[in-house]
């Protein structure tokens, strides 16, 4: 369903979009020169603050947060368009304090965090002062299955002790990372999914060890990256537990929701600038005695991408609408529909647009390769296809099921009375 934005979320498109122009694009180079001219990968280039300072001054600031105290009160609906904007370019996310995992961290907080919490940990991740780590996944079990997962938090006393490994916990090579939220289990007895609950850890805590950095492929996002993270019998106190023992599902599904559409809007934005490139390095270039954007297989590449991208689009702001309208949990189907489509879309607009460019296509030249490498790990992130494909089908097969079931009361009526 689409609906007017309000004036308030106009008026930010238009500004988010001046300030991509004037300081976002220009950037993206100087960003990777002042990363490899640095001490090391995991040292903060000095532009990102620089544009961080910039942006807060604009306004630009918090943007996915629906409270006017610390964000822009903004629907997920009206946030989803600047999202888009915001995934057209890799480094932008963060000069807007609109970056994951933090984003979802900082929800977390604010819905299920105490005012000691809030106090320690919200408040700095708000003014962008400190970087934070979701550590869920394991390498040892299926981490699709969040019942698998094996880390504990044990209550010793007046602290909970954590023993977990846990991997591709995202900022952890972060030298601004202060505080983990750990998922694992409280309590093997319980319900299935009342044993798993969660904990701000702090990252400097004595037995958090960063094992190893992980690439993907062959990127290493820097100087965020990723990495595996041992907890080696790490003593928090329990007034670190977030909502309570057990909870731990709850927090995730409240998480989850609107960060996928965060996820998808982002995707989008970047097959938006693949089209883009793509129709400007064929307006340019010629081979055969014409340009290519005269040739009929690249307008017809054109014309497909537009297409895929409209129908994305559509669909995740209809997502994003539902969840403003009735909640996450309603719209459990839409939401996974989206995080299969969108990545699948924009991993073909991209596909497009790095065969047209050829070599440079899938070199450094152009940001279409790390664009595609990012759209790829979508397919993975929040969930694999395969578990979003099959919460689809169950949840249309029972949708089917339950509009047949009147009609079939009826017919069993009409039966006795005959």
């Amino acid at each position: 369903m689409l609906k007017e934005l309000t004036v308030n979320a106009k008026e930010l498109q238009v500004k988010l979009l001046k300030f991509m122009e004037e300081h976002i694009y220009p950037n993206e180079g100087l960003f990777e020169n002042q990363l490899n001219e640095g001490e090391s990968r995991w040292t903060v280039p000095p532009i990102i603050e620089q544009l961080k300072e910039k942006a807060k001054a604009q306004g630009l600031w918090n943007l996915f947060l629906d409270d006017t105290k610390n964000g822009q009160g903004l629907s997920n609906y009206e946030y989803a368009h600047l999202c888009e904007i915001m995934g057209r370019s890799l480094i932008a996310p963060e000069v807007f304090n609109c970056n994951a995992p933090d984003t979802g961290n900082m929800e977390v907080l604010i819905k299920y965090g105490t005012e000691e919490q809030k106090q320690q940990w919200l408040e700095p991740l708000l003014n962008g002062e400190i970087r934070s780590v979701f550590s869920m996944t394991e390498p040892d079990v299926a981490s699709s299955d969040a019942t698998n997962i094996q880390g504990s938090i044990i209550r010793d006393g007046d602290e909970y002790v954590i023993n977990a490994k846990k991997w591709w916990s995202s900022g952890a090579m972060d030298p601004r990372c202060k505080i983990a939220i750990v998922m694992g289990k409280t309590d093997e007895n319980a319900a299935k999914h009342e044993q798993q609950s969660m904990i701000l850890v702090p990252f400097d805590a004595p037995g958090v060890e960063v094992k190893r950095f992980l690439p993907v492929f062959g990127y290493d996002h820097a100087p965020h990256g990723h990495a595996e993270v041992h907890y080696n019998n790490v003593r928090v106190p329990v007034s670190n537990m977030l909502l309570g023992e057990g909870r731990g599902f709850e927090i995730a599904q409240g998480r989850l929701g609107p960060g996928r559409i965060h996820h998808c809007m982002r995707a989008i934005g970047a097959a938006e600038r693949a089209l883009e490139l793509l129709i400007n390095r064929a307006n340019e270039r010629e081979a055969f005695g014409s340009k290519l954007v005269d040739k009929d297989v690249i307008k017809e590449a054109i014309a497909e991408s537009r297409i895929e991208i409209e129908q994305a689009r559509l669909l995740t702001l209809h997502a994003a609408h539902k969840i403003d309208m009735e909640g996450a949990k309603a719209a459990r189907k839409e939401i996974a529909m989206i995080k299969i489509a969108v990545p699948r879309v924009s991993l073909n607009v991209i596909d497009r647009a790095i065969q047209l460019f050829g070599g440079a296509g899938v070199s450094d030249d152009t940001p279409l390769a790390a664009h595609w490498a990012n759209a790829r790990t979508l397919r993975i992130v929040d969930g694999p296809d395969q578990v979003h494909l099959r919460d689809i089908g169950r949840l249309e097969l029972r949708e089917q099921l339950q509009q047949k079931q009147p009609q079939m009361e009826d017919e069993n009526k009409k039966l006795v009375l005959k």
